[in-house]
């Protein structure tokens, strides 16, 4: 830098190269950038002498480049617009103070919605948006604000902060429990109506997977509702279609509510955890971190 600071004599000067040779002329140039036409000529020659060469030949009341004046200006002018549409998109961003959560569906209608009022009395500044997607999305490549994640903790170009515990426990309605149990032991539950999840984009643990970590050996039957989207094996559970894999984090509130209920007491912790995870640089803003602490706090009783 200090070589470019040697050879260019200011940003001004710059500007004033590549106006006077899209106009080809120092005078439109002058009236552009609302400074006097002499002011122009300096600066043109400020940079022709920094550089031993001449940019522009004069002629009569215009002035033309240069061959190497020429190629000058296409690397002037290229530059110039870089660093224009860069400033523009943080100029935006910041202006556009709307806040993004990428979410899944069941997210949105089971943690999300509940708490939404809440969220809005307490930070009625904030605009804050939800985006529901069958597989999760970019966050940097979409300049999404913030997003809940499965996973290990680890996603390129993002910051992360834990969010909640994997913990899977079987839940049913209290009506089928009544109908159909209790169920003694896990060969019991095994042998009950089966409401399977089928992500076809987000890898989750299957009931084969939940019985495993807990030592019971289960065969897929192939039979049992299936769905491949975690709201509706929610919204099957509490219709009472029989018994679906519960995360304690998006279900708590419908058991707390009494509208499902465990049907064994056993639960497995898994490896993997939720985050809240957001792309490092200019969305980063006051607002998203607000919304992040928002989360992370109420999210806290299902941390250990």
């Amino acid at each position: 830098m200090n070589n470019l600071r040697r050879l260019l004599p200011s940003a001004n000067a710059l500007l004033s190269f590549e106006a006077a040779a899209r106009a080809g002329s120092f005078t439109k140039a002058a009236t552009e950038l609302g400074v006097t036409q002499a002011a122009v000529s300096y600066s043109i020659r400020q940079i022709e002498t920094a550089l031993g060469v001449k940019l522009f030949t004069r002629q009569h009341r215009r002035v033309a480049l240069t061959e190497t004046g020429e190629r000058f200006y296409q690397d002037v002018s290229l530059g110039l617009a870089h660093i224009l549409r860069s400033a523009e998109d943080i100029r935006r961003q910041h202006d556009d103070r709307h806040i993004t959560i990428s979410v899944s569906t069941a997210f949105a209608s089971h943690w999300m919605v509940p708490r939404l009022a809440a969220f809005r009395q307490a930070h009625p500044d904030i605009d804050l948006r939800l985006q529901t997607t069958d597989k999760d999305i970019d966050l940097v490549a979409e300049s999404i604000t913030l997003g809940v994640r499965r996973g290990y903790g680890q996603w390129p170009g993002c910051g992360t902060a834990y969010f909640a515990d994997e913990e899977i426990l079987p839940l049913c309605s209290p009506g089928y429990l009544e109908e159909a149990g209790p169920f003694n032991s896990l060969d019991e539950l095994a042998a009950a109506k089966l409401i399977h999840l089928d992500e076809p984009f987000r890898p989750r643990p299957s009931w084969q997977d939940w019985f495993a970590n807990l030592g019971v050996s289960y065969q897929d039957r192939g039979d049992g509702l299936r769905f491949n989207d975690y709201a509706l094996v929610i919204q099957a559970a509490l219709e009472g279609q029989g018994v679906a894999i519960g995360w304690r984090h998006l279900t708590g509130n419908l058991i707390a509510q009494g509208n499902l209920v465990p049907a064994r007491p056993e639960k497995w912790l898994g490896e993997q955890g939720f985050y809240v995870v957001w792309p490092l640089g200019p969305l980063e803003n006051e607002d998203c971190k607000r919304v992040r602490d928002w989360l992370l706090d109420q999210s806290r009783p299902y941390r250990k």
